[in-house]
């Protein structure tokens, strides 16, 4: 597995992937936050989805990637580039990887049409593809089941 934004939620999500047998990679842009994603028993890797070459090597060896950025910080534009360009950059480099499932997470902070933007751009992507993937929609108290539900389905599909 591969998280991209291991931040709180991707921490837990990891934390419950690796519980139950799963190797679990989460990034980071700061290598400050190392020390936290290691705590959830994950791989950290430093990588930026601003600059998605920097995850280039995060996806060798990736089945299911989990791009949780629904609540990204950075200046407006940097939130719409990384729902819109830079997401359908990320989206074209897995396309010759091992990954085959990916998560989007289309709920948090981040306004509400630049998410459903980087959700029809991965729907689109993924099916011209032939990448499974999911559209994360969790509310709060709900996240972390409907994440884990939304993974083990990309995990078991066929």
């Amino acid at each position: 597995m591969l998280i991209v934004g291991c931040g709180c939620r991707g921490q837990a999500l990891a934390r419950t992937l690796v519980a139950a047998g799963h190797a679990v990679r989460g990034t980071t842009r700061n290598p400050d936050r190392r020390v936290e994603i290691e705590g959830a028993g994950a791989e950290a890797f430093i990588g930026d989805p601003e600059r998605v070459g920097t995850l280039t090597a995060a996806l060798d060896g990736v089945t299911v990637m989990c791009l949780l950025l629904g609540s990204a910080s950075g200046t407006p534009d940097e939130v719409s580039a990384l729902h819109g360009t830079r997401l359908e950059m990320l989206l074209q480099r897995t396309i010759d990887t091992t990954v085959r499932g990916l998560v989007y997470e289309a709920t948090g902070s981040t306004d509400p049409d630049i998410l459903a933007t980087g959700a029809n751009l991965v729907q689109a992507k993924c099916t011209h593809s032939g990448i499974p993937y999911a559209i994360l929609r969790a509310r709060h108290e709900s996240w972390l089941p409907t994440a884990l539900t939304t993974v083990e389905g990309l995990l078991t599909a066929r």
